[in-house]
């Protein structure tokens, strides 16, 4: 991701709040169909602004892969009235810092300044949004950016490919097919007409939410939007991909052979609902339960007690169509990949069958409690809970109901759903494997 200047201003200043309280937020909608949602916070002279738009690797062309990521640095370039290489310049002057960051279905840009600098933040998405420069020496600029993080994250890292790996056996036909970064090749490969197309369809202002957060007075604030950002027309309406996987109901094998690792490993990988359905937030409860963190099931099975893996893996994938839910280990000693696969299909197996117990059932409700109240502790953290439960669940106000769904899962609801969605037969087995060497 874009790596800015973080000012020391904004660290002295984070909002921490001890214990979950209801987030109160204005939300309405512009002519042009920008949807802005206003928290406001006044406990700490800080101002998080941010816009996320609706798109992520799942809206490219299957042919030119790697647009939605390749744009989180793009627009980073420079605009009509900020000359390239001035962006960061104008953030750590005005005490702020600034980020982006690209998944399956969003991208999402923020600013966080001192107040008094609201209105350099709204000035800067608003420049993004209306006067972007999709110029050559940008895009060629960005390329090499980017070959060279995908060469660092994916290629040169060790298990750096997993993630595309599962994608792509979990997701055949969806378009969440494709790793988020997508193929350095569709880049190379593309024109600058296919930029600005993809700039002018996605990047309008009927496809993104505004969200103010923090220390500032609501009409005037209000005002300043509707300067920067009400003269910005609308968009055409975005057709979006409406492709439905087959239901897995044959374990699909795979392979890989990774040049960078020397132990192997074993991935379990489950479609799961999107994010925002019950069934999702259950599987969440699940993934820490069986595999998240040193104190979960398997951990404590697998690497403290038997000894027998090297380290647990847990990857929970939360995305708007579909969501995903990995799990896997690296065996250590004379153990292999399907002895750590064993043991894990026992642990699944338990839960399938089995009540978890009350300690343990608590145990989870406190450590959903704690993750609540810190990802919502600071109003940056707000700005991107807002932004995400309007766009991607449709229901903004989850920034104070949310913790309420995970209150009444129950014992029972987790061994239904566990039974439900974590199947042999509805899996991906990926065998995640050292590059194979001449006998020569």
């Amino acid at each position: 991701m874009k790596k800015h200047l973080f000012s020391a201003f904004a660290m002295l200043f984070s909002i921490t709040i001890l214990s979950a309280q209801e987030v109160v937020f204005e939300e309405y909608d512009l002519d042009n169909g920008l949807h802005v949602i206003l928290h406001q916070d006044n406990s700490a002279p800080v101002v998080t602004t941010s816009v996320m738009y609706h798109v992520g690797s799942k809206d490219e062309d299957p042919d030119k892969t790697g647009f939605a990521h390749f744009f989180e640095h793009l627009l980073f370039e420079g605009t009509k009235n900020i000359e390239r290489g001035e962006w960061d310049k104008i953030v750590s002057s005005n005490g702020g810092k600034a980020n982006a960051n690209t998944f399956l279905d969003r991208t999402y840009y923020y600013e966080v300044f001192p107040s008094n600098s609201l209105e350099v933040g709204l000035w800067l998405e608003s420049e993004r949004l209306m006067h972007p420069i999709i110029g050559q020496v940008g895009v060629d600029t960005q390329k090499e950016v980017v070959q060279e993080e995908r060469r660092l994250r994916t290629d040169n890292a060790p298990y750096g490919a997993f993630f595309e790996q599962i994608l792509k056996n979990l997701y055949p036909d969806h378009p969440y097919r494709w790793g988020v970064i997508g193929s350095l090749d569709h880049l190379s490969s593309a024109t600058l007409d296919d930029f600005k197309k993809f700039n002018k369809t996605y990047y309008v202002p009927n496809n993104a939410v505004l969200v103010v957060a923090g220390d500032f007075e609501t009409a005037k604030t209000k005002k300043m939007i509707e300067d920067y950002f009400g003269p910005i027309p609308r968009g055409a309406e975005i057709q979006r991909p409406n492709t439905a996987e087959k239901p897995i109901t044959k374990t699909v094998f795979a392979k890989y052979h990774d040049p960078n690792i020397q132990i192997p490993a074993i991935l379990l990988a489950y479609r799961t609902p999107g994010q925002g359905q019950r069934d999702s937030y259950v599987i969440n409860m699940i993934s820490t339960y069986l595999s998240s963190g040193e104190s979960s099931k398997l951990y404590k099975k697998l690497v403290d007690e038997k000894k027998m893996a090297l380290q647990i893996l847990s990857v929970p994938i939360d995305a708007e169509d579909y969501s995903s839910y990995i799990v896997g280990g690296l065996p250590v000693g004379e153990n292999s990949i399907q002895d750590i696969k064993k043991e894990i299909d026992e642990e699944i197996l338990k839960l399938q069958m089995e009540l978890i117990s009350e300690k343990d059932y608590q145990k989870l409700q406190n450590k959903f409690e704690n993750q609540f109240v810190n990802t919502n502790s600071g109003v940056e953290g707000i700005a991107n809970s807002l932004a995400e439960n309007y766009m991607l669940k449709d229901d903004t106000n989850l920034i104070n109901t949310e913790i309420d769904i995970y209150r009444s899962i129950t014992r029972e609801e987790i061994m239904e759903v566990a039974k439900k969605y974590l199947k042999v037969n509805q899996r991906v087995e990926l065998e995640y494997l050292p590059e194979q060497k001449d006998a020569n």
